[in-house]
């Protein structure tokens, strides 16, 4: 009885927070609840920014009401940034199991059909297509129309490569060029860049451009804050000294923010030019296909202007993969540029 007594308060306290993770079952899961619990600070500081700009600003009021249009774009870069956000969150960076299903479903689809047609360069599936270069499409489709997962990850390597080496040992899937397994999410991402603390999601092939974007937001709406916080402060710094002390140290808080996110915003433009990721560029050394080939070499790299048709015009639900590049390739563009190659170009 002492012990059930005991019990018994512990047991009405534990009711609502099981009543609570039924009703919102992602908050049973201790990552999902810290992914939540980012999204809403990442929104609170958004909102402490602009509130306290609004309240304290007089003169903004009435800038608003004079130049509606001036506040207007203000708040509508405000919402863009907090939707491109959540847009990136969750979104999904392209997994090879996914890429793995639609192969197959698209082998299933062709085998049931009574015709076919000459295939083209994107073999469609529902909302999801599988893009691959033109050489490597015309070995895999040589003959047939089907072909095997494994058989089409082993065409993008060079000819006696060993399949250990690019076999996950935790999902145990043959991993295309650029994929890697998150060890944050537990599965093999395509061109994966990097596991994102602050979104709560992996940046890869299929969300890079979302991201892209909304580091560009995140940094103007960061930049056009903080000049509105410096033409208060000047016009209003010897007022109450109490407002002018919280209002600096949001300031000093932001610039450490805006520094941080241009450089993210310049180093991940930079990774777009060159087609690269940020693991590739970190771990380069430790990746097995891309050791022998010098730092100044961009193996994946199509030239400025591909990269960015690329990286900006392909479609979300495209899944594409790149072989790696022949030893006439990488000798290729390890070879100096000349007058010629400036004049033609040759870096676009």
């Amino acid at each position: 009885m002492t012990i059930a007594r005991m019990c018994s308060p512990m047991r009405t306290w534990e009711r609502p927070m099981d009543r609570c993770f039924r009703i919102f079952p992602c908050l049973a899961d201790p990552g999902r609840r810290s992914s939540l619990c980012l999204k809403v600070s990442l929104v609170t500081i958004h909102l402490v920014y602009a509130g306290v700009l609004f309240l304290f600003d007089g003169d903004l009021i009435e800038k608003t009401k004079k130049e509606p249009w001036y506040t207007a774009l203000y708040l509508l870069l405000f919402v863009g940034t907090l939707i491109q956000y959540f847009a990136t969150s969750l979104s999904s960076p392209g997994y090879v199991l996914d890429a793995m299903m639609t192969v197959h479903d698209r082998n299933v689809a062709y085998k049931k059909t009574p015709y076919t047609s000459s295939q083209s360069a994107s073999s469609k599936n529902g909302s999801f297509v599988v893009s691959m270069e033109e050489n490597l499409l015309g070995r895999n489709l040589s003959g047939s129309s089907t072909t095997s997962w494994s058989k089409l990850v082993s065409d993008l390597y060079p000819l006696g490569s060993s399949i250990r080496t690019w076999t996950c040992t935790y999902c145990n899937v043959e991993q295309p060029p650029r994929a890697k397994h998150c060890h944050d999410c537990d599965k093999c991402v395509l061109q994966f860049d990097h596991h994102c603390v602050w979104l709560g999601n992996c940046i890869g092939q299929g969300n890079h451009c979302k991201f892209w974007w909304y580091l560009f937001e995140e940094t103007a709406l960061c930049l056009w804050t903080g000049v509105l916080y410096i033409s208060y402060l000047k016009d209003h710094i010897t007022w109450m000294w109490w407002q002018d002390a919280i209002l600096i140290l949001l300031l000093i808080t932001l610039s450490v923010w805006l520094i941080f996110l241009l450089l993210l915003l310049l180093f991940h433009s930079y990774l777009i030019l060159t087609n690269q990721t940020t693991f590739e560029l970190v771990r380069r050394r430790r990746i097995h296909y891309l050791r022998g080939i010098p730092e100044r070499v961009h193996p994946f790299s199509r030239g400025v202007r591909k990269n960015l048709y690329h990286f900006c015009c392909a479609r979300s639900a495209v899944y594409r993969f790149e072989p790696l590049p022949t030893t006439q390739e990488i000798e290729e563009k390890s070879r100096p540029y000349t007058c010629s190659d400036v004049l033609t170009c040759r870096c676009c």
